[in-house]
């Protein structure tokens, strides 16, 4: 099986790079043999300042790291005004029509997962449709609001929805063959018809320009744009869905194969013997993030990494005798 034709995607800015790494470390343990590309904004993160400067089709200059002989990681300065968690599908289709058009899939994961999953596996999982993880909010039944308003909505612009499955999917991980493209194009074509309902791109329910009030609240079509609009990309799509249920991101017990480390704060900002003793337990992510960053993009002092990972053992064995109910 070849396993080289496989291109992976990210988006961070800020802190997020700290998560980057570790994703990035994560999947050289898993086999992953490829390119790796970060879209970012601000400055290149320092454990990155040895990359070389290269040249990218669609993007131009950008530079490279590599991270092992399997892998090299670009870092490409985005230069748009959309908050980055509506990106995602502009930057997979970019992508693919220049720096990763050899590529025949194309996975975008969030910065704040690690991979847990061998990449035969991940293969056989995108083979299988486009592939997709169920979100801890799932499910979301088939007449409420929330998708009533996804179909008025977009019947006002001529595109009918066809109502699939109650599963309601997170939007930290998508992973697609190149003959699902249009899978893509539905997503940003879906986003853009979103974007009067919200104020534009540039806002998200995440950190940056709140959305508008009318725009939140539980039954809002759209109050968590990026994601709202790619479960309604797969009830416009007329291709197949592969999705996996709420362990694979390690919201429910069950095998993870892609711990996303919702909310705040993030393994690298947590103070684990802290909120254990106020009866937060850690999550499975923030116990494999300290295992990943080490090697191959060593990210810090080794003497922080075994500290935090002596605390994090620690917090879990103070969650066994309290934990907030």
């Amino acid at each position: 099986m070849n396993l080289s034709d496989i291109a992976i995607c990210t988006l961070f800015e800020g802190d997020y790079h700290k998560g980057l790494a570790g994703l990035v470390n994560s999947l050289a343990r898993q086999g992953f043999q490829g390119p790796i590309y970060a879209g970012y904004r601000g400055s290149i993160p320092y454990w990155a300042e040895s990359s070389t400067l290269v040249q990218l089709e669609r993007f131009g200059s950008a530079r490279k790291l590599q991270v092992s002989a399997q892998i090299d990681l670009y870092f490409m300065v985005l230069q748009t005004d959309y908050h980055f968690t509506n990106y995602k599908p502009d930057f997979m289709l970019e992508l693919w029509a220049g720096a990763a058009s050899n590529s025949d899939y194309l996975i975008y994961v969030d910065p704040d997962i690690v991979m847990t999953a061998g990449f035969r596996d991940i293969r056989q999982w995108l083979d299988s449709g486009v592939a997709l993880c169920e979100d801890v909010n799932s499910p979301i039944a088939e007449f409420h609001p929330k998708r009533e308003g996804w179909r008025k909505y977009f019947a006002k612009m001529g595109l009918t929805l066809e109502f699939k499955s109650a599963t309601y999917v997170n939007g930290g991980f998508v992973g697609l063959r190149k003959d699902s493209i249009a899978f893509l194009e539905i997503w940003k074509t879906i986003q853009e018809f979103m974007a009067e309902a919200i104020g534009g791109l540039n806002r998200s329910s995440l950190k940056g320009s709140a959305l508008p009030h009318e725009a939140t609240g539980p039954f809002a079509p759209f109050s968590k744009t990026d994601q709202d609009a790619l479960n309604a990309a797969v009830e416009a799509f007329d291709g197949k869905s592969s999705i996996m249920g709420k362990e694979a991101m390690a919201f429910e017990t069950g095998r993870a194969i892609l711990p996303h480390a919702l909310g705040q704060p993030k393994p690298w900002n947590n103070s684990p013997i802290s909120r254990s003793l106020k009866g937060h337990p850690p999550r499975m992510v923030d116990k494999l993030y300290w295992e990943f960053v080490d090697d191959p993009i060593p990210v810090f002092p080794k003497a922080k990494i075994r500290r935090m990972q002596r605390w994090t053992k620690l917090a879990a064995f103070i969650s066994r005798f309290y934990t907030r109910n």
